[in-house]
């Protein structure tokens, strides 16, 4: 019965935006209160950091792995065998060692579709070395039947104490790029407090799952953790520290031990493109340009979409969150085809004006799925949106930012396989800290962007504008 009276609520309130706006409620407080309704709980007094690019995603991470004394749990669309890959599974093995649980899952689609997968002889190196590690749904015979419903999560939770989750595999070009589309832009974000623990259950449920096995209980959440778990040590914290961690002895010998042996688990793959030196002890000052502070009492809520259990939920709390908007919207996404309803919430948002602002990629790493998103983000400059095409390279970030009060950062991208097929999960934030740090990294991208306008979509030739409409038809199956 409170859940019909949520959706009751939330219908009430997107046909009559202008009551709401009279009564002088937040779009941010009309958000949490419909996630409460759907299941999404908000909690409060999170810690979260916003990693805002490759390296200081994986600095940040290994780090909190190098310090885990009970489990580490990850969960990937894809582990692309390359040196970073190699570098984490080397140091998982490490933990493996030293008496830590470590469980890993990965796509078997994810895998196979990126151009160096892991190969059993891979697993078996991994495995053999204690690491546990599956695939999600592995491709069997008829292949038909695993193309839709893919684990395209990311996450990562430590000790039931940190947790990270965004929009990046593990994969070098997140690093270094790829020739096709130069830089890799991403974002992801390290959590701690109560949020761990709704991480941890989405994690635990689909690792159970998968493996058949029951793996539970108090050490793995974070109220409950184990006396060493809670002793671990903080993650890599820059501001007022009195030694970067990149100048530690034990660290150095941690990278030392781990570089020797990049190559057994990495079968030798691209080593020499980037080391875990290079990721560790990078420049302290790079690093620090792409880490945030630390922000304290972050009330957040973690949206996962699971097929057949919350197969609406993101699209929902998307469309929410641009029906309640009432005076700007952010938002990047690398595959800008959204579904019916966040269609028509964007276009009623610049309607009731709204001031509305997009950035997409120049560049993409799949073909097709670019000309229709010009051709969509096209028809909303025509209504009255900015839209920035991002020339710096991929932007591969998923993000929104409303009226800077609450943002989402997570694995879902405005496309009907993620927001219709696959498993996926984001991190609502209602906090004005957070969004604004977000905010910021979106104005200085402008920067790099080319505005889209009728003079530069004139300049597109007659069969990209055709080939745009075309693949418009195809949205649904993007």
């Amino acid at each position: 019965m409170n859940k019909i009276f949520h959706i009751l609520f939330y219908l009430l309130l997107c046909g009559s935006v202008i009551e709401v706006r009279a009564q002088e409620i937040q779009s941010d407080s009309i958000v949490k209160e419909l996630l409460k309704g759907w299941g999404a709980p908000v909690t409060e007094h999170n810690q979260v950091k916003l990693l805002k690019s490759g390296k200081a995603k994986f600095a940040d991470m290994f780090e909190a792995i190098r310090q885990a004394k009970h489990h580490v749990h990850l969960e990937y669309f894809n582990f692309r065998n390359d040196s970073i890959a190699g570098a984490l599974f080397e140091l998982l093995a490490q933990k493996v060692a030293e008496g830590v649980e470590v469980r890993a899952l990965f796509d078997a689609f994810g895998n196979m579709s990126n151009n160096q997968p892991l190969k059993n002889k891979h697993l078996d190196k991994i495995r053999a070395k204690g690491i546990e590690i599956y695939k999600f749904d592995p491709i069997r015979f008829p292949y038909v039947n695993h193309v839709l419903k893919r684990d395209h999560r990311k996450i990562v939770v430590i000790d039931g104490k940190k947790a990270y989750t965004g929009g990046m595999n593990v994969a070098d070009y997140y690093l270094n790029g790829t020739p096709e589309v130069g830089s890799w832009r991403d974002m992801h974000m390290r959590i701690e407090g109560p949020a761990v623990d709704d991480l941890q259950r989405i994690f635990l449920k689909t690792w159970n799952k998968v493996t058949k096995q029951q793996i539970g209980g108090d050490a793995y959440f974070s109220a409950a953790a184990g006396e060493e778990a809670n002793k671990a040590a903080s993650v890599i914290e820059y501001e007022g520290m009195a030694t970067p961690i990149f100048e530690s002895e034990q660290v150095s010998d941690s990278i030392a031990g781990l570089e020797e042996n990049l190559t057994d688990i990495s079968d030798g793959a691209v080593i020499d493109s980037i080391s875990l030196l290079q990721i560790m002890q990078s420049e302290f000052d790079t690093l620090q340009a792409g880490i945030g502070p630390v922000h304290t009492d972050v009330e957040l809520a973690i949206v996962d979409r699971e097929p057949g259990v919350t197969p609406k939920l993101i699209r929902h709390a998307y469309a929410a969150s641009i029906n309640m908007a009432d005076e700007k919207i952010q938002l990047i996404n690398p595959y800008f085809v959204p579904t019916h309803s966040i269609k028509k919430a964007l276009k009623k948002a610049i309607k009731r004006g709204v001031e509305v602002e997009i950035m997409i990629s120049s560049h993409s790493d799949i073909p097709f799925t670019p000309d229709a998103s010009l051709y969509f983000a096209y028809k909303l400059v025509k209504r009255g949106a900015k839209v920035y095409l991002y020339d710096k390279g991929f932007h591969h970030s998923k993000i929104m930012m409303v009226d800077d009060t609450f943002c989402t950062l997570g694995s879902a991208n405005l496309n009907s396989r993620s927001l219709r097929y696959d498993y996926e999960v984001n991190a609502f934030i209602f906090d004005k800290e957070v969004t604004k740090e977000m905010t910021d990294m979106f104005e200085a991208d402008k920067k790099d962007s080319t505005e889209l306008t009728k003079e530069i979509w004139k300049k597109r030739s007659p069969w990209k504008r055709f080939v745009g409409w075309f693949a418009n038809i195809f949205a649904p199956f993007l």
